[in-house]
């Protein structure tokens, strides 16, 4: 593969940039915060895209979040395990205001798990959430979840943010004016790209605002109409950054999982030794130097092998063309009666790039890709309702190796889950459920790293790669730290 050309845009970018001459920052406080996709839903409850998790970690305060080795660590609640079954939680002082000026108790977390365990919720939450058998309040500092089964991982699942009761049964709509009790405050969503948010701590604001195009987000920084972006950007681009003096770049390796789903209902990718030739026909090396310049490590797992349930000995996939073909033609197919296949994939230009280039590669071994590229919205609900054969995505932000059971296990079909290619396999299931059962998380981490191996044989998904993260700021914003997921935390210290 060749390396890619910088582009005509690119060179025009080039050329407008060189003619600003006014480039400082609106006379507003706010740091603005440019975003390649806007927020969909602030209610943590139902929220399934990456940009509205990362805000809702802003807006509000969870019982338990994770370390740097995504081990569960107390947040707004502590707590003990009684029994196998019964775990205590004992919540301390810190987030304990909703931005309202009501204080969170504990009725407000039973009213929040509750209502994600109500029979007709349409919550993702809920698959994971109904080992919770019942929930006890001991007083409005403690309160008591009693499980159906046991379960180690369980304090990681209540890493969701906490609403208040109130609005909860009075059905507030917190999917678009949300109220929690985190370090930033709701002010306003004015439209679906424009979003203000205002940090408790020192009153200041933050907007995000959606700007698709990469080239125009690059402008924008560089004429002060924006303050930050992170990811999102093509190599060349982002190297051109690096270039200028008024631009701070950082960049650090990342933990996002990149795949390639496929819809295992469907009478061609359905079949095994069909995701096994794409998976052999796609050279990851090339694509991550020439097309990432080497921004990113090659995947072969959900789960980064650093993870401490993450498998340390996956093969990666090597390109084999002719192995590649070989299986297609005892498949049954031909030139003459070649596997033809839809691929989706957002309208964000450098996916689309990604997506050519795998065309490209797949078409060597004889398989004909059509790619259909749709805005965010359009692309993600088809692929949450399975209207897909193939599609490329990513795992962001994940924690827990609960997220095997979300994805692959055959009770986890959507909406109750996000097993959207609809994978049934009974060997699966059994290892998933293996692995929940374990005594200890070492035993955990052992099935789980069995559990790894065997979907790399029936590749449900083709790996591709973990991206790097990176940012880019003007002069005047410092203490923005970068995390291997991409969230937006380190807002609530950074300065302007």
């Amino acid at each position: 593969m060749d390396p890619t050309p910088l582009p005509v845009k690119v060179l025009f970018f080039i050329a407008i940039c060189g003619m600003l001459t006014a480039c400082s920052n609106p006379e507003s406080r706010a740091i603005r915060f440019a975003l390649a996709s806007a927020p969909v839903n602030l209610d943590p409850r139902f929220a399934t895209d990456a940009t509205s998790e990362r805000i809702n970690r802003l807006l509000y305060t969870r019982l338990v979040d994770f370390d740097e080795q995504a081990r569960p660590v107390p947040a707004l609640a502590t707590w003990q395990v009684l029994a196998p079954l019964h775990y205590r939680f004992h919540l301390g002082e810190q987030g304990r205001h909703f931005h309202d000026g009501s204080r969170l108790d504990t009725a407000d977390v039973a009213a929040t798990f509750a209502s994600i365990l109500e029979p007709d919720s349409i919550s993702p939450h809920r698959g994971t959430l109904q080992k919770i058998d019942r929930i006890e309040i001991i007083d409005a500092d403690t309160l008591d979840f009693y499980l159906r089964t046991p379960d180690l991982l369980f304090p990681g699942y209540l890493s969701i943010g906490i609403l208040p009761q109130e609005g909860i049964v009075s059905g507030a709509r917190f999917q678009n004016h949300p109220l929690g009790s985190g370090p930033f405050r709701f002010l306003s969503w004015p439209s679906a790209g424009h979003l203000e948010l205002q940090r408790i701590e020192d009153g200041q604001r933050l907007v995000f605002e959606q700007v698709r195009d990469p080239t125009m987000r690059i402008l924008k920084l560089l004429r002060g109409e924006v303050d930050l972006l992170q990811n999102d950007l093509p190599p060349e681009l982002l190297h051109y950054l690096e270039q200028q003096d008024e631009i701070q770049v950082t960049r650090i390796p990342g933990n996002n999982f990149s795949y390639l789903g496929f819809q295992l209902e469907d009478a061609d990718t359905g079949r095994e030794e069909v995701r096994r030739a794409i998976a052999l026909a796609i050279d990851r090396a090339a694509i991550i130097h020439y097309v990432f310049d080497g921004a990113a490590r090659p995947a072969a797992s959900l789960l980064p092998p650093e993870h401490w349930a993450g498998a340390k000995q996956l093969d990666l996939f090597q390109p084999d063309p002719d192995q590649a073909r070989a299986l297609l033609q005892a498949a049954g197919y031909s030139a003459e009666h070649p596997l033809k296949l839809s691929y989706k994939t957002s309208s964000d230009p450098f996916r689309i790039r990604i997506a050519t280039i795998l065309q490209e590669q797949l078409s060597r071994v004889g398989i004909e890709v059509l790619i259909q590229s749709y805005d965010w919205g359009t692309f993600y609900g088809d692929i949450k309702s399975g209207r897909f054969q193939m599609y490329s995505l990513a795992w962001v932000g994940v924690k827990s190796p609960d997220i095997f059971r979300y994805a692959f296990h055959s009770g986890s079909l959507p909406p109750g889950g996000a097993n959207r290619g609809r994978l049934k396999d009974a060997r699966a299931d059994e290892l998933i459920t293996l692995a929940m059962n374990a005594g200890d998380m070492q035993q955990q981490a052992q099935w789980y790293a069995r559990l790894q191996h065997y979907l790399l044989q029936r590749l449900p998904y083709v790996p591709l790669w973990y991206e790097d993260q990176y940012f880019a700021s003007r002069p005047g914003v410092s203490g923005y730290e970068l995390t291997p997921d991409g969230d937006y935390d380190a807002l609530v210290s950074t300065l302007k």
